[in-house]
């Protein structure tokens, strides 16, 4: 396959938009109220969403996860009932890859590179019941580039699978290296899947401010569904 010049150029932008983010790690910490029940909430969805498809039993299932960072994802669907063996990740950032390896069980395949290009070759088609993205998306600026990506990942996907999609939905005014991703966007990634659409998340910078008055202030708040910024998706691959 060849990889063009605009493809390695979006590959080494992102490199460059995650080599810009300040450190802020309590920000992203599990201590931190607002993202743990932002984190809880996302995974109470992916259970319901799970039993709702009638998959009780996840050790046979096959899952591939686009952009697996630090490896937490995978970590969470281990507990979920995955098999690690059944488990992989494609990560760009050779730092993030060099953690996964450490923290993660040594069966779970962790590939680094371009999930859009060479790295992505070595998935098979048709082989994966789920393939995960989580805020992926909304770091790719290049149209073209997120098509690319998107067609690969529905070619992994078997019939009867799906793609598993949470991303936001609305642009951050304060950082210019990401753009939200609308729903009528997810459509035209996947045209050919049948959707299931939950909107989740309570807006981050709403969510930091009244966690810190009283992390029961996350619910009150997230009951407005107007608020919540960002979207669990399945797309499902017909059979």
């Amino acid at each position: 396959m060849t990889v063009t010049a605009k493809e390695v150029d979006e590959a080494d932008a992102v490199r460059a938009r995650y080599a810009r983010r300040p450190d802020d790690n309590w920000r992203y910490s599990p201590l931190n109220p607002s993202m743990l029940l932002a984190t809880q909430e996302r995974q109470r969805a992916i259970a319901e969403l799970f039993v709702r498809l009638g998959w009780l039993d996840l050790a046979g299932m096959r899952l591939l996860e686009v952009g697996c960072g630090s490896g937490c994802n995978l970590l969470e669907f281990i507990r979920f009932g995955f098999s690690p063996e059944h488990l992989q990740g494609i990560e760009l950032l050779t730092t993030c890859v060099e953690r996964a390896r450490r923290e993660l069980p040594a069966s779970v395949r962790i590939m680094v590179g371009d999930a859009s290009g060479a790295a992505g070759s070595a998935v098979p088609e048709g082989s994966q019941d789920i393939v995960y993205q989580s805020t992926v998306f909304s770091s790719l600026l290049d149209d073209e580039f997120q098509q690319r990506l998107a067609d690969k990942m529905w070619g992994w996907v078997r019939p009867g699978g799906g793609i598993l999609w949470y991303d936001f939905t609305v642009n951050n005014p304060g950082n210019r290296d990401v753009r939200g991703v609308p729903v009528a966007r997810i459509r035209q990634l996947f045209p050919h899947g049948k959707r299931r659409v939950q909107r989740v998340t309570l807006a981050p910078p709403i969510a930091r401010a009244v966690t810190q008055l009283h992390p029961a202030l996350y619910s009150v708040f997230n009951s407005c569904v107007w608020l919540r910024t960002h979207v669990l998706v399945w797309v499902e691959k017909p059979r």
